[in-house]
């Protein structure tokens, strides 16, 4: 006479396509792994973008276009217009936040303002650019890095029967 051997077996989702099975002897591990599921695909990015930055009073058309990470600015090189590497890092950041750098030539004309303002509305016009590409993806990460938000301090307007804006002519008591 054979000998029947009936095992119970329970399948269950751990989810993330993740399953075990529960046998009599033990767990036995199994997953479905989808390829590249991990990583969202980002879409290809042939059309060029463009946008405006502002900041104090410094103003930042950018254009994107895809390549291999070279800077025009006023048609220089991104280190001769600001050879200060605190400036540069200003205006990268929406780059590195998306893991995008070297992926885009860009060309920028700026105008007024001093080096950090035009870095920071330089700043604002490369995010604001890399939104318009792809919004879905893109979007929210610039959204929590802050790169979205346009800086709203300028200066304030000098008031009539003071030296400055807040600046009070010396007070004499007689």
């Amino acid at each position: 006479m054979a000998e029947s051997t009936s095992e119970t077996t329970t399948t269950t989702d751990a989810g993330d396509d993740v399953e075990f099975e529960v046998n009599a002897d033990g767990v036995a591990y199994t997953s479905e792994s989808v390829a590249g599921a991990d990583t969202p695909l980002r879409p290809a990015t042939i059309a060029p973008a463009a946008a405006t930055g502002r900041r104090k009073e410094a103003v930042a058309r950018v254009r994107l276009v895809p390549g291999s990470g070279t800077w025009s600015v006023n048609g220089r090189d991104l280190d001769t217009y600001f050879p200060n590497k605190v400036h540069q890092q200003i205006v990268n950041e929406p780059f590195a936040a998306l893991g995008l750098v070297d992926r885009f030539d860009v060309i920028v004309r700026l105008s007024g303002g001093g080096p950090t303002g035009q870095a920071g509305a330089l700043r604002l016009g490369v995010a604001r650019a890399l939104n318009e590409i792809d919004e879905e993806t893109n979007r929210p990460t610039l959204k929590k890095a802050g790169l979205l938000t346009r800086d709203a301090r300028i200066k304030e307007r000098k008031k009539a029967g003071l030296k400055k804006a807040r600046k009070a002519p010396q007070y004499s008591k007689r």
